[in-house]
């Protein structure tokens, strides 16, 4: 079976102004559809053509002969599960479950939101900045380039995006204000607690 392009959880226009259209067109439209359409062609005809993305991520890394695999696997799964952090009228203090963990984890949601702004702000180049689970417990990660938590052993909850076609267009080089405007703005608090 084919890779297939997720749909959007919400209409292109519903996380502005804080990430416009335009910037989802291209983010969405372009870079994650050409993660898929890569992959696709990568896989067709070999082992991996029948495997669910998580097995080509988990199959793949570390190979460097299937780096190109695994760069365009989990950036199709990042991507995905990206789409799934963010929504409109989210963000600012968490709800549900991981509200205590977060608070016993760091003490504070702002102690919390300042580490994770740190994360994706000195994330150097390209990447992600992750809420993950990590033998039971909350930890704040990042990784670089197309690495995901999946090829580490780690659960992940939440990411944000720092490469610059997630925020560009909007910010320009200005990736604290991205990642702020995030935080406070767009973490899907239902879906963080929904991986737990």
């Amino acid at each position: 079976m084919p890779v297939i392009l997720p749909e959007l959880p919400y209409g292109k226009d519903d996380l502005a102004p804080f990430i416009s259209a335009v910037t989802l067109e291209f983010h969405y439209g372009k870079h994650h559809k050409a993660y898929v359409d890569n992959l696709n062609k990568m896989t067709t005809g070999t082992g991996l053509a029948d495997k669910s993305l998580e097995e080509i991520i988990r199959l793949s890394a570390g190979d460097s002969a299937q780096a190109g695999i695994f760069n365009n696997a989990a950036q199709v799964w990042n991507h995905s599960f990206y789409w799934q952090c963010l929504k409109k009228a989210g963000g600012g203090q968490p709800t549900g479950a991981v509200a205590g963990m977060i608070k016993d984890a760091w003490g504070s949601f702002d102690k919390f939101a300042d580490e994770l702004k740190n994360a994706g702000v000195t994330q150097f180049g390209s990447g992600w900045a992750w809420l993950v689970l990590d033998n039971g417990k909350l930890k704040i990660t990042k990784t670089a380039n197309a690495d995901t938590p999946l090829a580490h052993g780690q659960k992940a909850l939440f990411t944000i995006d720092v490469w610059e076609h997630a925020y560009y267009l909007d910010y320009q080089n200005r990736r604290p204000d991205y990642l702020s405007a995030v935080i406070q703005n767009m973490i899907n608090w239902d879906f963080v607690n929904s991986n737990l």
